[in-house]
């Protein structure tokens, strides 16, 4: 199986869904605009569709882009819808939303008690 390696460390995410028409130049210039990041700089840029079914992962590799396309046919990808427009990730956890799993979960708030007198 093919998979984005759990070692990368730069991954950034579109954080607004994107029309999955879009092919590599087009996500190309969402990453240097919008992400405001190099498109060539090896790192990876994750783009969304507004249903949450569809994900597309830009990489450039040495010498041309690669583009990763996952399409889940009856779930939706844990996706952020709010907060900063543009987030990241690392290896590990893109591997953990491309199995299902909300890797911005929080854990429950932690309590301090103190010893009443």
């Amino acid at each position: 199986m093919l998979r984005p390696d759990r070692t990368i460390e730069r991954i950034f995410l579109h954080r607004a869904p994107v029309d999955m028409r879009r092919q590599i130049d087009g996500l190309a210039i969402l990453a240097r605009d919008v992400i405001r990041e190099d498109p060539l700089s090896g790192a990876m840029f994750a783009f969304i569709n507004a249903r949450r079914n569809k994900l597309k992962i830009l990489v450039w590799e040495r010498n041309g882009f690669v583009l990763w396309y996952k399409r889940l046919e009856r779930h939706r990808f844990h996706w952020p819808r709010t907060g900063d427009e543009v987030l990241t990730l690392s290896g590990h956890e893109l591997n953990r939303l491309l199995d299902g799993y909300d890797v911005w979960m929080k854990p429950h708030e932690a309590l301090h008690f103190s010893v009443l007198g």
